[in-house]
Formats: structure tokens, C-alpha cells, sequence
């Protein structure tokens, strides 16, 4: 089964997303919903999805679950909680239990959007990280390389947790090669309990002008970190769309594993992020939706 780990639906006129406010960000200010995703993923050959969440809010965390019990190709949802409320794990217990509460796999905090670059570090923000371990559910770390350090203390601190790191931390591909990012993220490879999702990257290149041999030096040392066994394809959809249509989106990305090694490519589009959010295996079939 072929996913994609990495998605997003959102409403403007519905809910406030202070990140959606930069004018650059204008031609992705609309709805976007399953309808519009469902045909890109059939004509892409990806079978399921991971809902990731948009702001942070807990009604939205509700309202994607709902959709995601609603949307056969929905089979996760990264959904956020207030790590810093002392009775989060009652919250995360409480979604566990609500409707599509057995598809939530996941928390994550815009952690960059942070002043503080250990935030992840904060005494209240380490115990509710020990509660979504509790909860067997995976974080997710929404980093750059500034939050790096806290992000790699933080994985060593819950050996037993499952954490996933988004958008291989944001290089910043547009200045060219960071050897500050890439050497923290051998440091964070090294902890075994990490994967990386390989998404995110062209729009962190010049939107105007990437392609998959722009973004094959970032691909290629993630993969030298993390190894086959932990990469993670995801499209990033909608905000992929600042750079590129999915279907350019997913063939770059896939033409850069597939470069790079066969079982690369086929576990980063399946058991990888199977084995992070610790998925079910439904055979699905988006040509219903």
C-alpha cells in the first residue's frame, strides 16, 4: 500500500491559520478538503493518507477525526494538544475515545513558530511528551535546524517514544547546502527511535526553480542518516503547491529515492510510515471516493 505521510485539509473561512497570513502564501488561502485530494492521489497511485494538523487547536483535532472516520483513504491523523496543560493525557485519552478516535496516531505543535528554541525542553512540555508516549501515539517534531539541539534531547530523553521529524527540519535549499543542518541531523538519526519524512522540500528551494536534481543532495543525506528503514514519503499537499503541482511534487521526490536505491523508494511510500504511526494495513481503493 502506497501513502502518503504527510497531508493537510483547512478552511480560511472557517478558522483563523495566523501562519496562512504572509502574502506569498495567498494562491493556498481557499478550502481544501477531501474531494480535491482524492483524484491526486488516484492518478498518483497512493492508496492512503496521513491528516496532519493546520493550528493549534483541539476542535480541530475533533473535526479531522470525524472527517478522517469519514474518508476511507484518511487512515491517520497527527492531530494537537496543549503539551503544556497538566491534564493533557486526559485529553489525549478523551480523543482516543471520540468518534475516529482509533485513527489518531499522532501529536504535533508548531514548535518552530516557538521564540524560545528549546521549547521542546520546557519542564511542562517534557511532561506532555511523556503522555503522548503513554498514550503509544508518536510526536512530531515541526523543527528547523535552530530547534534541532532541543529536538535531539528530547528523543534521547524518551528512548521509548516514536517521534517523526517533518520536512527532514526545513533546509534551507534555497541558500544551498547547510552543513550546520546536516550535521544535526546525523545527530539525530543516531537516535534509533526517529524517522524523517522526506517532504516540505521544494518549498524550501526557490519555488520558481527546483527539480528533483536541486533536492537530490537533501534526499541523499537524510537517507545516509536515517537509512531505508526510516524515511518517509510525504507531499505536503496543499502547501506543496507554492512550488508545484502533487503530481510534480511526488515524482521528484520519488525519482530522488528511486535514484538513490529500489527499497528506498518502496519503504519510504509504505511500511516506513506503517511502522511510525504503527498503522493498520486496509487494502484500500481511492477509485470510490
Amino acid at each position: 500500500m502506497a501513502i502518503d505521510g504527510h497531508q493537510h485539509f483547512w478552511d480560511p473561512a472557517r478558522a483563523d491559520y495566523p501562519w496562512m497570513e504572509a502574502p506569498e502564501l495567498a494562491p493556498i488561502r481557499r478550502a481544501f478538503g477531501p474531494g480535491d485530494l482524492a483524484p491526486l492521489l488516484r492518478d498518483n497511485e497512493i492508496d492512503a493518507s496521513i491528516l496532519v494538523q493546520c493550528r493549534s487547536s483541539i476542535a480541530e483535532t475533533e473535526e479531522f477525526l470525524r472527517l478522517a472516520a469519514a474518508t476511507p483513504f484518511v487512515v491517520g491523523v497527527v492531530g494537537w494538544a496543549d503539551l503544556t496543560d497538566g491534564a493533557v493525557g486526559e485529553t489525549l485519552a478523551r480523543l482516543r475515545g471520540s468518534p475516529g478516535g482509533e485513527r489518531l496516531v499522532g501529536i504535533r505543535h508548531q514548535v518552530h513558530d516557538e521564540p524560545d528554541p528549546d521549547w521542546l525542553r520546557r519542564a511542562d512540555v517534557q511532561r506532555g511528551l511523556a503522555a503522548v508516549v503513554e498514550h503509544d501515539l508518536a510526536y512530531d517534531l515541526l523543527v528547523r535546524p535552530r530547534e534541532l539541539p532541543a529536538a535531539i534531547a528530547t528523543a534521547q530523553a524518551f528512548p521509548q517514544g516514536r517521534f517523526v521529524l517533518d520536512h527532514a527540519a526545513k533546509p534551507p535549499i534555497a541558500e544551498g547546502f547547510s552543513h550546520e543542518w546536516a550535521d544535526l541531523l546525523v545527530a539525530l538519526a543516531a537516535c534509533d527511535n526517529v524517522w524523517c519524512k522526506i517532504s516540505g522540500l521544494a518549498t524550501e528551494a526557490r519555488w520558481n526553480d527546483w527539480d528533483a536534481e536541486r533536492l537530490l543532495p537533501f534526499v541523499a543525506h537524510a537517507a545516509n542518516c536515517f537509512g531505508e528503514d526510516r524515511l518517509i514519503f510525504g507531499s505536503d499537499w496543499p502547501v506543496c503547491l507554492l512550488a508545484g503541482s502533487y503530481d510534480a511534487t511526488k515524482g521528484a521526490l520519488e525519482e530522488c529515492l528511486t535514484k538513490l536505491g529500489p527499497h528506498l523508494r518502496d519503504k519510504a511510500f509504505g511500511v516506513n510510515v506503517q511502522q511510525a504511526y504503527l498503522l493498520q494495513s486496509p487494502r484500500l481503493d481511492v477509485t470510490r471516493l
